[in-house]
This record gives C-alpha cells, sequence and structure tokens, in this order.
C-alpha cells in the first residue's frame, strides 16, 4: 500500500475516533460514488440520487449525503467529511479504485458504522457488512463463451481492461478461463480505463501493431464505442467484430437495427446502486438482516432479445 494511503486511513482512523458516537433520532447514510465521467457512471449517478429522492421521502428518520469524486483522493476526504461533520450511521460507496480507499473504508468499519461496498470491491475481503454488485465473474464468462463459439482455433483478439480493480480482474480470469483451451489468441491486453477516449488511444495502438484481428472484448460499451472509432477511421470496419458490455441504449439500437460488428452484448447494470442504497436503507430503519452478499447476474443480450434491453429514456 502507498504511503499516503495508509496516512489517509490513519487520518481517518483519528477523526473517526474524535466523533462523538450518540443516539440520534435521524439516521444519516452517506453515499460517496464516482463522477459520472462516463456513460455507465452517468447511469449510476442518475440511479443513486433517484433512489435517495425516493427513500428520503419513504422514510423521514433517513437523511442522506452523496458525494461524487473524480479520483481516489477526494473520494477518501468526502468520507473523512462525512464521518467529521454528518455522523453518519451507514456509508455506501463505489471505491473509485480498491487500493486507497481500502484502509480508509476500513477506518470507517472499525468505528461501528455499517459498511456497503458497492461493484469495485476493497483489496482486502470481509471489511463491507454487504457487498452490491452485477456478477462480474459471470460477466467475464458471459462474453468468453460467446467468443468460443464464434471462433475458430488460430483466430486473434485484442482485449480492453477496465481500471485496475479486483471487479477488472474477475472479469478478465473468467473470461480467459472460458477461451482457455480454444486456440484463439490473445494477441494484446491493455487498459482503457472504461473510458472512450482511453479505450480509442488503445484501439488505434493495436491497429498499428496488429494487421489480422478478427475481434475485439472491450468489456464495457463506453470502451466499445472508442475501439469502434478507432477502427472505422482506420478503415477496418469489415475485419472484425467488437463486444462491450452493460447495455448503453446507443449500442442495443445498433444491434437492433442489424449492425455486424456487435454481435451481443451482456449486462451489468447501473442501477445496482439503488440496489445497494435500498438495502442500507432497509437494513438501519428496521431489523431485516440485509447483511452478505447481493448478486446481479450478467445476461447475453442478441439482436433476436435486444430489444427487451432498450430502454430510450435511461441515461445510458
Amino acid at each position: 500500500m502507498k504511503r499516503r494511503d495508509i496516512f489517509k486511513g490513519t487520518a481517518l482512523a483519528l477523526v473517526l475516533a474524535a466523533t462523538p458516537a450518540f443516539a440520534q433520532d435521524t439516521k444519516v447514510i452517506g453515499v460517496a460514488i464516482p463522477s459520472a465521467t462516463h456513460g455507465f457512471m452517468g447511469g449510476l449517478n442518475y440511479h443513486a440520487q433517484a433512489a435517495i429522492e425516493r427513500l428520503e421521502a419513504t422514510y423521514p428518520s433517513l437523511d442522506f449525503v452523496l458525494a461524487t469524486a473524480g479520483d481516489a483522493g477526494k473520494m477518501v476526504n468526502d468520507i473523512e467529511d462525512m464521518v467529521a461533520t454528518r455522523n453518519i450511521s451507514a456509508l455506501v460507496v463505489l471505491p473509485f479504485e480498491s487500493e486507497p480507499l481500502t484502509a480508509p473504508v476500513q477506518a470507517v468499519k472499525d468505528a461501528g458504522i455499517w459498511v456497503t461496498v458497492v461493484d469495485r470491491g476493497l483489496s482486502v475481503e470481509g471489511i463491507e457488512d454487504l457487498y452490491v454488485a452485477g456478477d462480474n465473474t459471470g460477466f467475464g464468462r458471459v462474453a468468453g463463451e460467446y467468443f468460443a463459439e464464434a471462433l475458430k482455433e488460430g483466430d486473434n483478439i485484442v482485449v480492453l481492461r477496465g481500471i485496475p480493480t479486483t471487479l477488472d480482474n474477475e472479469r478478465v480470469d473468467a473470461f480467459t478461463a472460458a477461451i482457455d483451451g480454444t486456440g484463439i489468441n490473445v494477441l494484446d491486453m491493455q487498459h482503457g480505463n472504461w473510458n472512450r477516449d482511453d479505450a480509442f488511444n488503445v484501439m488505434q495502438d493495436f491497429l498499428s501493431k496488429y494487421d489480422d484481428i478478427d475481434a475485439v472484448w472491450a468489456a464495457d460499451d463506453d470502451m466499445a464505442t472508442g475501439a469502434l472509432e478507432a477502427i472505422s477511421q482506420a478503415g477496418r470496419d469489415g475485419e472484425m467484430w467488437v463486444v462491450g458490455g452493460a447495455g448503453m441504449k446507443q449500442i442495443i439500437k445498433r444491434m437492433m437495427d442489424g449492425d455486424p460488428m456487435l454481435p451481443v452484448n451482456v449486462t451489468y447494470p447501473p442501477a445496482q446502486i439503488a440496489t445497494a442504497i435500498e438495502l442500507t436503507a432497509l437494513g438501519q430503519v428496521s431489523p431485516t438482516p440485509v447483511s452478505g452478499r447481493f448478486i446481479i447476474g450478467s445476461q447475453r443480450i442478441t439482436p433476436e432479445n435486444a430489444e427487451q434491453f432498450y430502454f430510450p429514456d435511461s441515461p445510458f
């Protein structure tokens, strides 16, 4: 762990130790999530805000504080502020990155505050009371199974990874296991950081290095969009197809219209943040047991069933 992360964890522990523990009529739930820097996070922010508005209207005894962060350092500071100034009784956090948030969230837990971790796990297991996520192993496996079915021995693929997190590791490990023994060649894997521009640049690099690419696992629809743009600009549209994930409405619409470059997609709903907030709220207002793991399964989207997953009014 980096020295500054250890320091931040220690500093937060001191803040927690100095925070008075007293009963209060209104319980405060802190929600710390990444900023809406790309489509999936835009959808996640939308669902977080909608869930908070709904729950505040439903439960007068609950109050919420929502903070969004563009980097791990700001997220740590946001959590410190929630503890020091709002006396939160529960924290719902989608870590910007796993490693830098582990010690600070551990300090929150050590202070007796309920912790719900969403989507991107921490680098140490067992800190959180509740974990809510899409099925990251299933996400990678479902995509890998399609590659194993659609490609033949000797075909070449490239892979765009996300931000370095436990989530990304789970997806890639499952994808790799699904194509193991098929004879499919993985030419390269690089981090596109679930970002359209980063993926565009990585895909440009792949295209300049490799003359023969049969398919791309972009592992995210924002990255798929960047990869598709790079392929188009290079004039190589007919050479390969792309599989992203999460069901972005623009991608699903292209599938519905029969785009041969987008044969399938894999579900991973941004509304999972609403599930996490609602379960946390339920645990704060009732004796309902909500601890443990809540995993939302991944499904394969095809041109035949794409209409079931197309929501034109959604933000993602």
